[in-house]
């Protein structure tokens, strides 16, 4: 419990170790806290080192040898509330670092974020996950089978998700396909029928909002993936765009 304490405050494994070994003593050598410790001699200097600047270990002269000596419990008060103002000092500087590192970041190319659900439920809870962290408003791009996607799920799991769009107020641009006729536009739908082709079907759902893509899979093995990355996303939004305006210039 109490090595886990000190490792929870900021001390390493082998730094606890030692500091602990020394608490059990009036002061040791290196050689002794080593056969203690069973920590190599070679590493446990670097370990003294760390502990004195964090004013837990000190150095003691005994006859004509140097030990070292741990310092009263109290000061593990004292080092948190250094290591407290530390990060304070920190944290007042990061609406500035947060930009640079972001735009180092984007210099290096950013790294997808994928998460991957399976089976129908699988599908919805990650319908919640796209859209649940967003701020209200934007745009989503999507791309769908609505034939399918009535064959899939329930009127009220589709009125549900619905629900949680438009309480967001996200206004969707869609291309879609089906059978059954063509679905109204409102104020946060402008959807545009795609006929369906043999030559180009579309089996999944698409969608992209902000910098997230969510890709479900509507046939036999029902699945979902959620992709979070800027380039991605941005892609995907132009080549729906291009499609919606292809379509829209051939009525």
């Amino acid at each position: 419990m109490i090595e886990q304490f000190l490792e929870n405050i900021g001390l390493s494994q082998k730094e606890s170790m030692v500091y602990m070994a020394l608490l059990a003593v009036e002061s040791s050598s290196v050689i002794d806290l080593a056969k203690k410790t069973d920590i190599k001699r070679t590493s446990i200097y670097p370990i003294i080192e760390s502990l004195e600047k964090k004013g837990l270990v000190s150095e003691v002269e005994v006859g004509k040898k140097n030990e070292y000596r741990a310092e009263a419990p109290e000061r593990l008060e004292t080092y948190i509330k250094n290591e407290q103002a530390r990060l304070n000092e920190q944290a007042k500087l990061l609406d500035e670092v947060i930009p640079r590192l972001k735009s180092v970041s984007r210099d290096q190319g950013e790294r997808p974020v994928i998460k991957y659900y399976d089976g129908r439920e699988g599908i919805l809870s990650s319908i919640s996950e796209y859209l649940g962290e967003s701020e209200k408003g934007g745009d989503l791009y999507t791309v769908y089978p609505r034939d399918i996607i009535e064959e899939t799920f329930t009127e009220s799991e589709l009125k549900k998700v619905r629900g949680n769009r438009r309480s967001k107020n996200v206004l969707v641009h869609s291309l879609y396909t089906y059978s059954k006729g063509s679905l109204d536009n409102d104020e946060l739908s402008n959807r545009t029928q795609l006929s369906e082709d043999k030559e180009f079907p579309i089996l999944c759902d698409i969608g992209v909002y902000e910098d997230k893509v969510r890709i479900y899979t509507l046939g036999k093995k029902l699945s979902a993936i959620n992709i979070k990355n800027h380039d991605l996303a941005e892609t995907l939004k132009s080549l729906i765009r291009l499609a919606i305006l292809q379509v829209k210039g051939k009525k």
